[in-house]
Formats: structure tokens, sequence, C-alpha cells
């Protein structure tokens, strides 16, 4: 079994945040430079955000559909980082999860690797009585409507060096998805947003969430919490 430490950050800044991955993250990979190789334990970041979107190195500028003195105005911060995927939102009553891993603990498959992030998220989704699918040629996790019309809940973005992982997913459980409206999600036209509230049509415990992704990820990745 790999070790993760546990890291409940509450609401905290994204930009804060961030530094904080890349300190464990460069960590990591000094260790992997000098060494040869890290035993040491891995971590997951378990975050809410005040409202920011954030578009990654190679996102397209051009899926967010306001200005951003208009979002200025709603008090809505824009970063550039540098993970994969597109454009997306962050807000309060969304579940933020950054795993940071040497993936040579676990696999060097980083198409294995988010198709196992997409699939604690569709087993905690299970749990809420919410079925959660993927989408051909998409990353993240959705949920399709009566009519089939797919609709993001989980969007996911992560960025490598020498095997080792940091960013990672965003789940709506109670966000506000009119947000959603100032870009074109991960640049995925014609496809709306859900929440698991909005899906459930009632607001639910962000721990609650967590404790059950917590519970999947263990068993998915065969890690062990201290």
């Amino acid at each position: 079994m790999r070790d993760v430490i546990i890291k409940r950050l509450g609401v905290l800044d994204y930009q804060e945040t961030w530094r904080y991955q890349e300190e464990l993250f460069q960590s990591i990979i000094q260790s992997k430079i000098n060494l040869g190789s890290y035993s040491g334990p891995n971590f997951l970041l378990c975050v809410e955000h005040p409202s920011v979107i954030t578009i990654g190195k190679s996102g397209d500028i051009g899926h967010l559909i306001v200005t951003q003195e208009f979002l200025k105005e709603r008090k809505i911060d824009f970063i550039r980082n540098n993970r994969g995927g597109d454009i997306t939102y962050h807000g309060l009553g969304q579940l933020v999860i950054y795993p940071i891993l040497d993936l040579e603990q676990f696999f060097t498959d980083l198409k294995k690797y988010m198709r196992f992030l997409e699939e604690v998220v569709i087993r905690t989704l299970n749990d809420f009585d919410i079925i959660g699918t993927r989408s051909e040629g998409e990353t993240g996790v959705w949920v399709n409507d009566a009519q089939c019309i797919s609709r993001k809940i989980c969007a996911m973005g992560v960025r490598t060096s020498r095997w080792v992982a940091m960013h990672g997913l965003a789940l709506n459980v109670n966000t506000d998805l009119e947000n959603f409206n100032f870009i074109i999600p991960c640049g995925i036209e014609n496809k709306g947003v859900t929440s698991m509230q909005l899906e459930m049509r009632r607001e639910i415990s962000l721990d609650d969430v967590l404790d059950k992704f917590l519970i999947h990820f263990a068993d998915i990745f065969n890690a062990n919490y201290i």
C-alpha cells in the first residue's frame, strides 16, 4: 500500500493553495533528482476556493466569454496556471481535490491515472444515488438527463513531471452554477454543467462527500492514510 497524507484545508485562496501544491510537488521531484527515487508519503489536498476562473497552459482565452473587468466587478479572480485542460470555475460549495502523487509508487500511466480519478468520483456519486458517466474522448465525469444530454459534474486537469502529479479535480456539490455562464467550461460547447445539489434537489454536506471520496480513493489507489 502507498502512504498518503490527507490535508483538509477548508476554504483557501486559489493562489495560496497552488503555492502549497508547488512546494510539495517540487520537494518530491527534488528527492527523486537527489536520491534517484522517492520513498516518502503522497498527499491529498482537500479544499474549497473562493470564486475563481482558471485556465490551463494550453487553454483558449476565447473560452472566457466575459471581460476580465466584468469578473473583477463580480469579485471573481482570473488565473492562468500550469495544469492541463482548458478553462473552469471554482467556487464555494465545490469539493476540490489535489492529489500530489509520485506515480512511480502507483503506476506510470497517465491515462490510467485519469480513469482512476474518474472512477473514484463515479463511485462517490453512486453513494448518493447519482449515476456518473464518462464521455468518449473527454476527461471528467458527467451526468445524463432524461433526454441523454450530458452535463459535467466533475472537471479534471493535472500536471506531471518526473512522474509526479499535481492539480486534480473539482466536483460540483453545492456550487453556484450561474458562474459557469461566463465561460465555455473545459472548452466544450453545447453541453452544460450540473451539481450534486441540483441532481438531488437538496444541499449536500461537503464533509459527507469527502468522506466517501476518501474511502473510494483508498480502495482504487491502494492507499494507506497516515
